[in-house]
């Protein structure tokens, strides 16, 4: 049995590789005929023993390392999907399109029992047409966020995809409002546990100051986004001085080069000495766990913060062009995802003009030490992540989601 999974970034893969992983357990559940799976009867052999059906599931389409290391067969690579901004997609189209091509042509020759697409709207709608078009039924995973703007494109899901799986709690009311088939399954985050790893472990490993405090660092997860926030960010980090150890956790659609040289840039063209602290790792949660605080882009990347309990300050930018052109269709009173479950500022979100290295610090020197504001940012940080958890049904979100699959596919 074939399952395309369509993952257009960073969070979009991870989430792939868990459903993947998911899906599998399911389906072998199930043909072992374990209490609840649906298995058909089968002539006892000549050992007197029932025969079980041996379920065998591939995966193919769009995605990253993770959903490689998964098993999936790779037609499109996520980072080359990774494009941020409505002035910046345009300049990628003519790309965009030849990927998109290369997967409905792989998809027409494997034809896929189901097709699963994951964020990455601009992308994954075309995919999910494509999909109706030929009678594959299509689950959108981890929904477009429209309800923050350009609400209109709704239809498009009506229209395409034949069941929504959301991942955050208000989003199956705004939905099935707009008929939409949604279905909150809880966030595939929601119940990562803290690493294992101790502070002085990790230290060792990655070479950094257990002696100072560290602040992680998360630029985003696309290149475009990098080079509209990092700047500022080290800028910040250079204001708050060598006292403190930064850790730039290294995104899977990023090059840990590109990540140096625009540090080395900066560190040259400011003679900014401490920035000498800033250490690139690969993991994000390890670092936030065991960091003060964090600066976080706006994404995925600030629900991470928000399930490790680190007090953080969401930043964004884009170019001006692409500012002008949203902001008159943002729906929503927040930007971070943080404030949006909690229906309150429970971060400060420094967007656009906001978004300084001074106003950074300002908001850094509220949380980094013990006192009120870092212990009601704690606390409000834990009640956006019991928000998170789900139906409280015990399975993680991604094996919600895949009894709903396989399902539908029969």
């Amino acid at each position: 049995m074939q399952i395309l999974i369509s993952a257009g970034e960073a969070s979009g893969e991870m989430y792939g590789a868990q459903l993947m992983e998911s899906l599998r357990r399911a389906a072998e559940l199930r043909s072992a005929g374990q209490p609840g799976a649906a298995v058909p009867t089968q002539p006892a052999g000549l050992d007197g023993r029932v025969a079980r059906p041996h379920t065998s599931i591939e995966f193919f389409g769009a995605g990253g390392e993770r959903m490689r290391a998964a098993g999936c067969e790779i037609i499109v690579d996520a980072k080359d999907l990774a494009v941020v901004g409505i002035t910046e997609i345009l300049s990628h189209l003519p790309k965009i399109f030849r990927l998109y091509q290369k997967l409905i042509r792989a998809a027409d020759e494997k034809r896929p029992a189901i097709a699963v697409v994951i964020d990455s709207p601009a992308f994954n709608w075309r995919v999910a047409r494509q999909m109706k078009k030929r009678g594959i039924p299509v689950v959108y995973y981890v929904a477009p966020q429209f309800w923050a703007w350009r609400q209109g494109r709704v239809k498009l899901l009506r229209k395409y995809v034949n069941k929504a799986l959301v991942i955050f709690p208000f989003e199956e009311k705004f939905y099935r409002d707009r008929g939409v088939d949604a279905t909150f399954v809880g966030h595939p985050l929601a119940d990562l546990p803290a690493p294992a790893i101790s502070r002085e472990a990790y230290a060792s490993e990655n070479r950094i100051d257990a002696a100072k405090p560290w602040i992680t660092l998360m630029p985003g997860s696309r290149r475009k986004e990098v080079r509209m926030n990092l700047l500022t960010i080290l800028e910040a980090a250079d204001r708050l001085g060598s006292g403190y150890e930064f850790l730039l956790p290294v995104a899977r659609t990023l090059d840990s080069s590109f990540l140096t040289e625009l540090i080395a840039a900066l560190a040259a063209t400011r003679q900014a000495a401490s920035l000498q602290g800033v250490h690139l790792v690969p993991e994000a949660l390890p670092a936030l766990f065991h960091s003060r605080a964090g600066v976080v882009a706006s994404g995925t990347a600030t629900v991470e913060a928000a399930i490790m309990g680190t007090p953080f300050v969401m930043v964004y930018r884009v170019s001006p062009l692409t500012y002008a052109l949203g902001k008159p269709r943002v729906r929503v009173p927040y930007f971070a995802m943080v404030n949006l479950i909690a229906e309150e500022e429970v971060v400060p979100e420094l967007v656009q003009h906001k978004f300084t290295a001074e106003n950074i610090v300002t908001e850094l020197s509220k949380i980094i030490p013990d006192g009120e504001p870092q212990a009601r940012m704690i606390e409000r940080l834990a009640a956006v992540k019991a928000r998170l958890r789900g139906t409280g049904s015990g399975a993680h979100p991604s094996e919600t989601a895949a009894e709903i699959i396989l399902k539908m596919i029969g």
